[in-house]
């Protein structure tokens, strides 16, 4: 049996309706796992395959993770959990994320739920000596300019991988984290819509294209897998060398 086959793990991806979640999700399934999502409209038909979401053969379920009682809430519908990919973000342009609201908002779903999330799983992951996944930017490793928030709270999610990873070392539970660089997403169109920005960016790295969703997926199935066994507390950079 290969070491990247999930065939009888169930795995939850939280941001899993679309861009880099969808497509780690969809790598999970075409290697046997049961993949349940989580996403913010109210059924799987409000999403379009336009907005980078293929929800089929996923379990869908609406739960917005700004809302912190709405986490605490949801009962979901497996009982045993192997992974969790925790991939929830949202970013806030034109200067909204240097006043309160904006800042609040970004941070909230960026750091504050993932950590609700996997607090909230703790148990069931501790049962299956399970793995977290934490899906963070490199823009958690550098300025970003416009994006205060987004940068803050991404570097957080880095450091909240390290700190869980050694807490939760002693309940079984392997912590790793993804640092994503370019990706075409509904995040990102600021960048990718835009020719002239486009193209520098490309010029920028060194493999010469942006990442894709089935990119980021490969990272991940690998820190799920036991291939990653002795990994702990890392969050791996698959940027096509931008950050370099």
């Amino acid at each position: 049996m290969s070491e990247l086959d999930f065939g009888g793990k169930t795995v939850l991806v939280v941001g899993g309706s679309s861009g880099i979640g969808n497509g780690i999700a969809h790598g999970f399934l075409s290697r046997g796992a049961d993949v349940h999502v989580w996403g913010t409209r109210a059924s799987a038909d409000d999403y379009d395959a336009a907005d980078g979401s293929d929800l089929s053969g996923l379990h869908y379920s609406c739960v917005d993770v700004a809302d912190h009682a709405a986490i605490e809430a949801h009962q979901p519908d497996f009982d045993s959990l192997d992974v969790l990919v925790l991939s929830q973000g949202v970013v806030r342009y034109r200067q909204e994320e240097f006043e309160r609201p904006g800042w609040d908002y970004v941070m909230g779903v960026n750091i504050d739920s993932v950590m609700a999330c996997a607090s909230k799983f703790k148990p069931l992951l501790a049962e299956s000596n399970g793995a977290i996944i934490i899906v963070s930017s490199i823009s958690g490793m550098q300025a970003n300019i416009g994006n205060p928030a987004y940068a803050a709270s991404k570097a957080a999610a880095i450091s909240l991988t390290k700190t869980l990873g050694q807490a939760w070392a002693r309940d079984g539970i392997r912590v790793n984290g993804l640092a994503p660089g370019l990706v075409p997403t509904k995040l990102t169109t600021i960048t990718t819509e835009n020719e002239k920005r486009m193209k520098g960016a490309l010029r920028a790295i060194p493999l010469r294209r942006a990442g894709t969703p089935e990119d980021m997926a490969g990272v991940a199935l690998f820190l799920a897998s036991p291939l990653a066994a002795y990994v702990q507390g890392q969050t791996i950079i698959a940027d096509g060398g931008l950050s370099l």
